[in-house]
């Protein structure tokens, strides 16, 4: 499997990224975001957190503008995969990969530690690895992590079976506890808490190696 790693100023989650990936099997190549184009023959894409262009205007506004999120529209738009990780969810967002806002959080405070995470569905790749409602460690560290959807959309993305991951308790704000979203196709997902810090026992836990693994081995299968 081929993936390729967005790079944007203010990026800090980028090599995190790079080491959960290439652990999982994958050959990853590093892109920045002034490049126009992917690397050929890319199966996913993966959108890092961080702090992109320092937040500025709004967080994943500026970096939604690069060219190579132009490039990372069009390969979703052709079925590619899209993962997008805290600022890459942001990201995600401002690109209308993702339907919803990510706004300050309700407590108005940088909120970075682990928590309990729930698996809303087993339906897409990102989530294959897991069991409809396993509870899992991940550590989460954003200060613009409250996900914000009327109702109406709210309700879409439950009758859709879109959401992918809950907090198992509020913690930002976000509507229903919202943690993940996937697209209507299942393969962009967009989540705040950080599966790549969630790949070595000596780090804290191991639970975010499932996903890596899944997203390697379905790839390699197709």
């Amino acid at each position: 499997m081929r993936a390729a790693v967005i790079v944007f100023p203010g990026s800090n989650c980028d090599r995190d990224m790079k080491v959960a990936l290439e652990q999982a099997g994958a050959d990853v190549h590093m892109v920045w975001h002034k490049d126009a184009d992917l690397p050929k023959g890319v199966d996913l894409v993966a959108v890092p957190g961080g702090f992109s262009f320092g937040d500025y205007l709004r967080c994943g506004a500026i970096a939604a503008q690069s060219p190579i999120c132009q490039a990372v529209v069009r390969h979703a738009e052709v079925g590619g995969y899209v993962l997008g990780v805290c600022n890459g969810f942001q990201v995600l967002t401002e690109t209308g990969l993702l339907p919803g806002a990510l706004m300050r959080n309700s407590g108005l405070k940088f909120v970075s530690k682990t928590i309990d995470l729930t698996v809303e569905t087993e339906n897409s790749v990102f989530t294959s690895g897991y069991r409809l409602g396993d509870t899992l460690r991940i550590p989460v560290a954003h200060h613009d992590g409250n996900y914000v959807a009327d109702a109406s959309l709210a309700a879409r993305l439950v009758d859709e079976d879109r959401v992918a991951f809950r907090y198992s308790a509020p913690l930002n704000g976000s509507v229903d506890n919202i943690a993940g979203v996937l697209s209507e196709n299942r393969r962009v997902l967009g989540m705040m808490p950080h599966p790549e810090r969630a790949i070595d026992a000596l780090h804290g836990g191991t639970d975010g190696q499932a996903m890596f693994r899944a997203l390697v081995e379905a790839t390699v299968a197709a």
